[in-house]
């Protein structure tokens, strides 16, 4: 198993036990607010406490913590990470079950991206419609600020708003 977030030892995050959560903090780029959140909703088991109730955390937690912190990197949700968690844990578990949540999380970031892409098509139409038709002229009369006014269904992505119109003639 190429994962395994309880024994596998690694040299680059290794860490003289116990570490505080500051410490932890530091070895995986989580923020002390965001460790105490993944313990408060279970992505990470209830760090050990000193006898001044201070949290420490062991090489497995470290670990973990850095899978929660990649996953997030990724854009995964936290119940994805829930599940890619506990796929982590049942090594009986096919890894199709991963791929499956990767694939979802894919589609979800290609329909991100295609509508980013329309955006922005939409947007430099705005830019290059006011460069033709009104800029330097009052701000009142901008096509920008027209075609921001009218509702979304008469607005069309993609297309050049009133680019062939004058607003300043």
């Amino acid at each position: 198993m190429l994962l395994d977030l309880h024994l596998t030892y690694d040299r680059a995050m290794s860490t003289v036990l116990p570490v505080s959560i500051g410490a932890a903090a530091k070895r995986t780029g989580c923020s002390v607010p965001t460790i105490r959140y993944y313990e408060e909703v279970g992505l990470l088991p209830a760090a050990q406490r000193t006898e001044g109730n201070q949290r420490h955390y062991d090489d497995a937690a470290i670990r973990r913590l850095a899978f929660i912190r990649r996953c997030r990197d990724f854009g995964f949700t936290i119940e994805q990470v829930r599940e890619l968690v506990g796929l982590v844990n049942q090594p009986d578990r096919n890894c199709v079950e991963v791929r499956d949540i990767a694939q979802v999380h894919l589609q979800e970031v290609q329909t991100k991206l295609a509508q980013l892409q329309a955006l922005e098509t939409s947007l430099a139409a705005f830019v290059n419609s006011c460069d033709t038709a009104c800029a330097g002229g009052p701000a009142v009369d901008c096509t920008i600020l027209e075609d921001l006014a009218l509702p979304a269904t008469a607005a069309q992505p993609g297309r050049a708003p009133r680019a062939m119109r004058s607003c300043c003639s």
